[in-house]
């Protein structure tokens, strides 16, 4: 094996989780394996949660000046072993370098906001009657966990790890059974950054797992980033079982390219964004819906994406599955009369024949009520729908149930102005294939793409993470009354 087996992290140390089913993980590259882990019981969990419940008590006391001071180390171990990551996350995911260590930046950035928590996390403090005070503070709400995907083994983690620790919480990560190498890492740079033990924990496992997380009575919030399908089970269970819950679902991203775009920027933002980590993430470029004649913007858009090699400059998707179903929603658009202009299926990569790789791939003359128009493929493929009307693009991208992002292409402020009012999604770009904001602004989608109330980042993640007490008080019995005191 190339790597250890991966542990459960408990109270500061590893430990094999308690069932006797092994879990091997196999590397999307080549498809060797590269290492395995036991399955984690409820026992597991209850171990964790019994010393994180000691651990957060004392933490909580700690004020929130403190506790970020232990946050400014570990953002420093992060730069000095960013090389170390960065090769991970390329092994057990299958992205190429370059977006693997993107993604060690990103975590670094997240750190950032945590250690800047301290500047937003402010109580109020009004005089709302002669001699009578009111004050809020915010409060940690205990121990907090978080399910997260495959396709960004250490950045997705980031968007909740920093910021619950940091405001008092104990945390407890359920990493990805696909990819769960980069969280071991995590949890040792935590511990070297001074964290106390028993406030950072991990638990390895499958669905078994996620249910008991959902279950169990002394998890107060749970946040999940996978598919609709699945975040709408876990919204369900877990405030079924009266947790504060957000869950991330899938996607089907738009692209609306006007005929006065530039040529240049938008077919290289596209296509970075449809190839982009192999379009395993939530904010791909998936629909492009070209307004009247765009062709010579998309002929350059071709000719872009004709250039990305497999292998060097497009990873690999994660798993043999993986190819297997974007491969048949590919052939299933050829069957209903859309045209594959760039054809990735059967790609094989010199040298890394068992990796799991398809190529980038684009499909013109699709229409609407396609399933490769309308639902989530996860992989490098742009779809194209020709329509003849703003109007008519935005009817389609409204139809779609999800909601995370829409993007147009113009050089026209007025144009971009009305798509980005009327469209359907929580995070809107102008001539920006992937529009993710940065912090302080909060990631989240609308519709389908998110289940609960506010943001997984930012500063919208703030009021997820704690509860707020109010307090009013009055000192001064000489002061005068009136029906507010």
């Amino acid at each position: 094996m190339a790597f250890d087996e991966v542990k459960n992290f408990i109270n500061g140390a590893f430990k094999s989780g308690s069932s006797s089913k092994i879990h091997t993980v196999i590397s999307p590259l080549d498809g060797n394996e590269l290492t395995t882990f036991n399955e984690s019981t409820m026992e597991d969990l209850n171990e964790i949660i019994g010393f994180a419940q000691k651990a957060q008590k004392a933490w909580q006391k700690v004020t929130l000046k403190e506790r970020v001071q232990v946050f400014y180390k570990y953002k420093q171990l992060l730069e000095q072993n960013s090389t170390e990551l960065t090769e991970i996350i390329y092994r057990e995911n299958g992205k190429i370098h370059g977006e693997a260590k993107a993604e060690i930046d990103k975590a670094i950035e997240l750190t950032e906001f945590a250690c800047s928590l301290p500047q937003f996390v402010n109580g109020e403090n009004m005089e709302v009657s002669k001699g009578v005070y009111c004050s809020s503070t915010k409060l940690p709400l205990g121990i907090v966990a978080s399910i997260v995907p495959f396709n960004f083994p250490t950045m997705v983690p980031h968007w909740t790890i920093v910021n619950a620790i940091a405001l008092g919480n104990a945390f407890i990560l359920k990493p990805s059974e696909a990819v769960p190498i980069s969280s071991q890492y995590t949890a040792k740079l935590l511990k070297e950054a001074g964290l106390p033990d028993g406030l950072f924990n991990i638990i390895n496992g499958t669905q078994s797992t996620v249910e008991n997380l959902c279950d169990h009575p002394d998890i107060k919030a749970i946040t999940f980033v996978g598919s609709t399908k699945v975040a709408k089970i876990v919204y369900q269970r877990a405030s079924h079982n009266l947790k504060q819950v957000l869950a991330l679902g899938g996607a089907k991203n738009h692209i609306i390219l006007l005929p006065d775009a530039h040529p240049d920027m938008a077919s290289s933002n596209i296509v970075a964004s449809m190839s982009g980590c192999a379009g395993q993430r939530c904010m791909a470029a998936a629909t492009l819906i070209a307004v009247g004649n765009c062709d010579a913007i998309l002929d350059k858009l071709i000719d872009d994406a004709n250039k990305i090699q497999c292998g060097t400059t497009l990873g690999a998707v994660i798993s043999k599955a993986a190819k297997e179903k974007i491969e048949f929603y590919i052939t299933e658009a050829e069957q209903q009369g859309a045209k594959i202009i760039l054809d990735g299926r059967n790609t094989i990569v010199p040298g890394k024949e068992n990796g799991f790789y398809v190529g980038p791939t684009i499909i013109d003359y699709a229409t609407a009520d396609m399933k490769i128009a309308k639902e989530e493929i996860f992989g490098p493929v742009l779809t194209i729908v020709r329509v003849n009307t703003i109007d008519e693009a935005l009817t389609i991208e409204n139809a779609n149930p999800y909601g995370n992002a829409c993007s147009v292409f113009t050089q026209s402020g007025g144009l971009a102005n009305y798509v980005t009012e009327n469209a359907s999604a929580g995070m809107c770009g102008v001539n920006i294939g992937v529009p993710v904001p940065r912090e302080p602004f909060g990631f989240g989608g609308w519709n389908e793409s998110r289940f609960g109330s506010g943001d997984i980042t930012g500063k919208s993640a703030i009021g997820f993470f704690t509860k707020e007490k109010k307090t009013t008080t009055k000192w001064n019995p000489e002061a005068g009354t009136n029906w507010m005191s």
